[in-house]
């Protein structure tokens, strides 16, 4: 045979290209089935229409998307959320890691008779939440610890551990020394603590904390350094500087509790949420 001269191959490389040019773009089934998927990124966690209304309300106050980002939470990481309670942030975080990641729901052992009721029936509703939307959910770990003895997987299991507005409950009971310490066993060297609470004035007294529900940032980085974490950084995402955070009835004047006189409804709700602290400590290695 005889090679083809220049002209021909050009001219067809030419009509190759023009073929290539105008076949019609199309997306795979399975790549445009992920990109609508729960878990396919946090905007779409956040946006969920399984999410109450009431909760998506309260983004104002929680800025959810800003602080997960902040505490650097990835999709593809195992991410702890401790005592998730009527499922807040379990509404965005369990669907953001549903494909790749895994979440674990750190949940009080309810098979332990005598605690409070609303441990029990938080529990309820949090496995009903679940189980009743696996599309939306996945599969979560619900894992049970003794609040008396926490702990919280095995020894360097987790990427993050993320705890909201939980840590002045455990400075209450006496007990926030052996949550910090369990936090630093079950994270990865290198791995993320997140904390937000309710912040109260530098000096107020541990008796003053206790009772209103606020707690100073270094009572709480004390806890955390104790334990053997970093300080990685602050932030002021869930700021909140029309909170006094002196009320009658300490943190649970202002929404979402809102124990207040009705007639000072509006003087509380201009308020609104408290002024919270925003925590990144990190595990050392």
């Amino acid at each position: 045979m005889r090679p083809l001269s220049v002209t021909v191959i050009a001219t067809l490389a030419a009509a190759l290209l023009a073929a290539c040019a105008s076949a019609p773009t199309t997306t795979p089934p399975a790549a445009a089935a992920q990109s609508n998927a729960p878990g396919a990124n946090l905007d779409t966690a956040l946006a969920g229409d399984w999410r109450k209304p009431a909760d998506v309300l309260r983004d104002r106050y929680r800025h959810p998307g800003q602080t997960l980002a902040f505490f650097g939470v990835q999709p593809d990481e195992t991410v702890i959320e401790i005592t998730p309670g009527g499922g807040w942030y379990a509404d965005i975080l369990a669907p953001y890691l549903r494909a790749r990641g895994h979440y674990v729901a750190a949940i009080w052992d309810d098979t332990i008779p005598g605690q409070p009721g609303y441990r029990y029936n938080l529990n309820k509703a949090l496995r009903e939440k679940f189980s009743g939307n696996p599309e939306v959910f996945g599969t979560p770990l619900l894992r049970s610890f003794d609040p008396a003895t926490p702990s919280f997987g095995p020894a360097n299991s987790a990427d993050t551990v993320l705890t909201f507005r939980n840590a002045h409950n455990w400075v209450a009971d006496g007990n926030a020394s052996a949550y910090f310490k369990a936090f630093f066993d079950v994270l990865k060297p290198g791995g993320v603590l997140g904390v937000a609470d309710h912040r109260a004035k530098p000096g107020t007294s541990l008796e003053a904390m206790k009772k209103s529900g606020y707690l100073t940032e270094q009572l709480v980085i004390d806890l955390a350094t104790a334990a053997g974490f970093v300080l990685d950084e602050k932030s002021e995402i869930n700021a909140n500087p029309l909170d006094t955070s002196d009320h009658p009835n300490g943190v649970w004047t202002l929404p979402p509790s809102n124990r207040h006189d009705k007639a000072d409804d509006a003087k509380y709700q201009a308020i609104g949420e408290s002024d919270r602290m925003t925590l990144r400590f990190r595990k050392p290695g």
